[in-house]
Protein backbone atom coordinates (compact mmCIF):
# COMPACT_ATOMS: atom_id res chain seq x y z
CA UNK A 1 0.00 0.00 0.00
CA UNK A 2 1.58 3.31 -0.82
CA UNK A 3 2.65 5.50 1.78
CA UNK A 4 0.07 8.20 1.16
CA UNK A 5 -2.19 6.78 -1.04
CA UNK A 6 -4.38 9.52 -2.95
CA UNK A 7 -7.88 10.45 -2.33
CA UNK A 8 -11.04 10.60 -5.06
CA UNK A 9 -11.58 14.00 -5.84
CA UNK A 10 -13.74 16.84 -3.64
CA UNK A 11 -16.71 18.61 -5.14
CA UNK A 12 -15.07 22.52 -6.18
CA UNK A 13 -17.60 25.14 -6.00
CA UNK A 14 -14.62 27.66 -7.46
CA UNK A 15 -13.90 25.27 -10.80
CA UNK A 16 -16.24 25.04 -14.24
CA UNK A 17 -14.78 21.40 -15.15
CA UNK A 18 -17.06 18.66 -14.62
CA UNK A 19 -15.89 15.99 -12.16
CA UNK A 20 -14.81 12.85 -13.22
CA UNK A 21 -14.41 10.15 -10.23
CA UNK A 22 -12.39 7.36 -11.75
CA UNK A 23 -11.88 5.14 -8.88
CA UNK A 24 -12.42 5.70 -5.51
CA UNK A 25 -11.92 2.15 -3.99
CA UNK A 26 -9.38 -0.28 -5.04
CA UNK A 27 -10.51 -4.29 -5.53
CA UNK A 28 -11.03 -4.66 -1.55
CA UNK A 29 -13.90 -3.20 -0.54
CA UNK A 30 -15.19 -3.94 3.59
CA UNK A 31 -14.49 -6.75 6.15
CA UNK A 32 -17.78 -6.36 8.11
CA UNK A 33 -17.59 -6.30 11.23
CA UNK A 34 -18.54 -8.92 12.99
CA UNK A 35 -20.84 -10.69 10.60
CA UNK A 36 -21.40 -13.97 12.39
CA UNK A 37 -24.48 -14.47 10.09
CA UNK A 38 -22.77 -14.83 7.21
CA UNK A 39 -19.79 -16.76 8.03
CA UNK A 40 -22.12 -19.25 9.71
CA UNK A 41 -24.30 -19.32 6.34
CA UNK A 42 -21.78 -19.17 4.10
CA UNK A 43 -19.10 -20.86 5.43
CA UNK A 44 -19.90 -22.97 8.12
CA UNK A 45 -18.09 -21.63 10.64
CA UNK A 46 -18.17 -19.02 13.73
CA UNK A 47 -15.22 -16.51 13.73
CA UNK A 48 -15.67 -13.57 14.42
CA UNK A 49 -13.95 -10.55 11.71
CA UNK A 50 -12.06 -7.98 12.56
CA UNK A 51 -13.44 -4.49 12.84
CA UNK A 52 -14.63 -2.71 9.45
CA UNK A 53 -12.62 -0.94 7.44
CA UNK A 54 -12.83 0.83 4.35
CA UNK A 55 -10.58 -0.31 0.98
CA UNK A 56 -7.75 1.69 -0.28
CA UNK A 57 -8.91 4.99 -2.47
CA UNK A 58 -7.53 4.68 -5.92
CA UNK A 59 -5.44 7.26 -7.65
CA UNK A 60 -8.03 9.89 -8.54
CA UNK A 61 -8.13 11.45 -12.22
CA UNK A 62 -6.60 14.89 -12.84
CA UNK A 63 -9.47 16.23 -14.57
CA UNK A 64 -10.74 18.98 -11.50
CA UNK A 65 -14.51 18.62 -9.96
CA UNK A 66 -17.36 20.40 -11.34
CA UNK A 67 -19.32 22.95 -9.70
CA UNK A 68 -22.14 21.82 -7.07
CA UNK A 69 -25.57 21.51 -9.15
CA UNK A 70 -23.64 21.60 -12.85
CA UNK A 71 -25.04 19.34 -14.97
CA UNK A 72 -23.20 20.63 -17.89
CA UNK A 73 -21.51 17.64 -19.49
CA UNK A 74 -17.81 17.83 -20.34
CA UNK A 75 -17.06 19.51 -24.04
CA UNK A 76 -17.72 16.21 -26.66
CA UNK A 77 -19.28 13.98 -24.39
CA UNK A 78 -23.53 13.41 -25.03
CA UNK A 79 -25.94 14.96 -22.78
CA UNK A 80 -27.58 12.61 -20.60
CA UNK A 81 -30.08 12.78 -18.28
CA UNK A 82 -29.25 14.28 -14.58
CA UNK A 83 -30.43 16.57 -11.43
CA UNK A 84 -29.08 19.44 -9.96
CA UNK A 85 -26.86 18.30 -7.03
CA UNK A 86 -28.45 17.70 -3.54
CA UNK A 87 -27.97 15.48 -0.11
CA UNK A 88 -29.48 12.00 -0.48
CA UNK A 89 -31.87 11.34 2.34
CA UNK A 90 -33.16 8.07 1.97
CA UNK A 91 -32.92 4.97 -0.31
CA UNK A 92 -35.96 2.98 -1.12
CA UNK A 93 -35.35 -0.12 -3.34
CA UNK A 94 -39.20 -1.85 -2.70
CA UNK A 95 -38.57 -5.15 -4.87
CA UNK A 96 -36.12 -6.21 -1.76
CA UNK A 97 -37.76 -4.62 0.90
CA UNK A 98 -35.07 -1.64 1.82
CA UNK A 99 -36.30 1.95 2.88
CA UNK A 100 -32.87 3.06 4.74
CA UNK A 101 -31.47 6.89 5.72
CA UNK A 102 -28.47 8.01 4.62
CA UNK A 103 -25.10 8.66 6.06
CA UNK A 104 -22.06 10.27 4.92
CA UNK A 105 -19.20 8.12 4.26
CA UNK A 106 -15.45 9.64 4.35
CA UNK A 107 -12.08 8.72 3.56
CA UNK A 108 -9.87 8.25 6.69
CA UNK A 109 -6.44 8.84 7.38
CA UNK A 110 -5.15 5.24 5.91
CA UNK A 111 -6.61 6.56 2.84
CA UNK A 112 -9.76 3.75 3.04
CA UNK A 113 -13.20 4.53 2.50
CA UNK A 114 -14.34 4.29 6.03
CA UNK A 115 -17.69 1.93 6.04
CA UNK A 116 -21.23 2.71 7.99
CA UNK A 117 -21.67 2.17 11.72
CA UNK A 118 -21.94 -1.89 11.51
CA UNK A 119 -24.54 -2.27 14.56
CA UNK A 120 -26.85 -0.52 12.02
CA UNK A 121 -28.62 -3.18 9.94
CA UNK A 122 -31.18 -0.15 8.44
CA UNK A 123 -28.68 2.44 7.27
CA UNK A 124 -26.85 2.98 3.81
CA UNK A 125 -23.77 5.42 3.13
CA UNK A 126 -22.41 7.44 0.21
CA UNK A 127 -19.52 9.11 -0.51
CA UNK A 128 -20.68 12.45 -0.09
CA UNK A 129 -17.62 14.10 -1.78
CA UNK A 130 -18.35 12.43 -4.74
CA UNK A 131 -20.95 13.11 -7.18
CA UNK A 132 -24.48 12.95 -5.19
CA UNK A 133 -27.44 10.51 -6.54
CA UNK A 134 -29.33 11.62 -9.33
CA UNK A 135 -26.02 14.21 -9.92
CA UNK A 136 -24.39 13.79 -13.62
CA UNK A 137 -21.63 11.31 -13.05
CA UNK A 138 -21.22 8.00 -11.04
CA UNK A 139 -22.93 7.64 -7.37
CA UNK A 140 -21.26 5.42 -5.04
CA UNK A 141 -24.22 4.17 -2.17
CA UNK A 142 -22.54 1.48 -0.01
CA UNK A 143 -23.93 -1.18 2.80
CA UNK A 144 -23.81 -4.11 4.86
CA UNK A 145 -25.34 -7.25 4.09
CA UNK A 146 -25.23 -8.34 7.65
CA UNK A 147 -24.56 -7.74 11.60
CA UNK A 148 -23.26 -9.78 14.03
CA UNK A 149 -27.00 -11.06 14.95
CA UNK A 150 -28.72 -10.27 11.61
CA UNK A 151 -28.85 -9.57 7.75
CA UNK A 152 -28.38 -6.07 7.03
CA UNK A 153 -29.70 -3.61 4.66
CA UNK A 154 -28.43 -4.96 1.91
CA UNK A 155 -28.93 -8.59 2.21
CA UNK A 156 -30.64 -9.40 -0.83
CA UNK A 157 -29.66 -7.07 -2.91
CA UNK A 158 -28.45 -9.61 -5.01
CA UNK A 159 -32.16 -10.24 -5.77
CA UNK A 160 -32.29 -6.63 -8.34
CA UNK A 161 -32.58 -7.44 -11.89
CA UNK A 162 -32.18 -5.80 -15.19
CA UNK A 163 -34.87 -3.39 -15.02
CA UNK A 164 -35.55 -3.01 -11.31
CA UNK A 165 -36.31 0.43 -10.24
CA UNK A 166 -35.47 1.82 -6.57
CA UNK A 167 -35.99 5.85 -5.67
CA UNK A 168 -33.57 7.94 -4.18
CA UNK A 169 -35.10 10.94 -1.85
CA UNK A 170 -32.84 14.09 -1.89
CA UNK A 171 -32.68 17.14 0.37
CA UNK A 172 -34.73 19.27 -1.76
CA UNK A 173 -37.40 17.46 -2.22
CA UNK A 174 -37.08 15.81 -5.37
CA UNK A 175 -37.19 11.87 -5.79
CA UNK A 176 -34.07 10.08 -8.26
CA UNK A 177 -35.51 7.22 -10.00
CA UNK A 178 -32.74 4.59 -11.00
CA UNK A 179 -33.37 1.68 -13.36
CA UNK A 180 -31.03 -1.30 -12.66
CA UNK A 181 -28.99 -2.31 -16.12
CA UNK A 182 -26.82 -5.10 -14.67
CA UNK A 183 -26.31 -6.75 -11.12
CA UNK A 184 -22.68 -8.43 -11.36
CA UNK A 185 -20.54 -10.04 -8.32
CA UNK A 186 -16.73 -9.39 -8.59
CA UNK A 187 -13.55 -11.18 -6.87
CA UNK A 188 -11.81 -8.80 -4.84
CA UNK A 189 -8.42 -9.82 -6.19
CA UNK A 190 -9.51 -8.67 -9.62
CA UNK A 191 -12.26 -5.93 -8.87
CA UNK A 192 -12.66 -3.53 -12.58
CA UNK A 193 -12.28 -0.61 -10.84
CA UNK A 194 -12.33 1.00 -14.35
CA UNK A 195 -15.92 -0.17 -14.91
CA UNK A 196 -16.98 0.56 -11.53
CA UNK A 197 -16.01 4.14 -11.08
CA UNK A 198 -15.39 5.69 -14.40
CA UNK A 199 -17.27 8.83 -14.71
CA UNK A 200 -20.42 9.10 -16.76
CA UNK A 201 -22.02 11.87 -19.10
CA UNK A 202 -25.55 10.63 -17.85
CA UNK A 203 -26.57 10.59 -13.97
CA UNK A 204 -25.45 6.80 -12.94
CA UNK A 205 -25.14 4.65 -9.51
CA UNK A 206 -23.45 2.00 -7.63
CA UNK A 207 -25.26 -0.50 -5.09
CA UNK A 208 -22.21 -2.24 -3.38
CA UNK A 209 -21.76 -4.83 -1.06
CA UNK A 210 -19.94 -7.54 0.07
CA UNK A 211 -19.97 -11.02 -1.27
CA UNK A 212 -18.97 -14.66 -2.02
CA UNK A 213 -17.85 -16.69 0.89
CA UNK A 214 -16.89 -15.75 3.89
CA UNK A 215 -13.13 -16.75 4.27
CA UNK A 216 -11.95 -17.44 7.52
CA UNK A 217 -8.12 -16.87 7.27
CA UNK A 218 -8.54 -12.99 6.54
CA UNK A 219 -11.76 -12.81 8.02
CA UNK A 220 -13.45 -10.89 4.78
CA UNK A 221 -15.50 -12.08 2.07
CA UNK A 222 -14.02 -12.81 -1.63
CA UNK A 223 -16.37 -11.09 -3.96
CA UNK A 224 -17.71 -7.73 -3.66
CA UNK A 225 -21.71 -6.97 -5.75
CA UNK A 226 -22.20 -4.46 -7.93
CA UNK A 227 -25.41 -3.03 -8.97
CA UNK A 228 -25.47 -0.60 -12.09
CA UNK A 229 -28.18 1.46 -12.02
CA UNK A 230 -29.24 4.95 -14.20
CA UNK A 231 -31.22 7.81 -13.38
CA UNK A 232 -34.83 7.17 -15.47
Amino acid sequence: MPASPPTPPETDAASPARRRLRAIMTAVFWSGAGLVLATTLLSGGEDTPDDAHGPHAAPAVSTAPSAPGSTAPAAGEPEGKALPRSEPTRLVVPGIGVDAPFTDLAINDKGQLEPPPAHDTNLVGWYAKGVSPGERGTAIIAGHVDTATSPAVFARLGELEKGDRFRVLRADGSKATFEVDETESFDKDDFPDERVYADTPDAQVRLITCAGDYDHSVKDYTENLVVFARLV
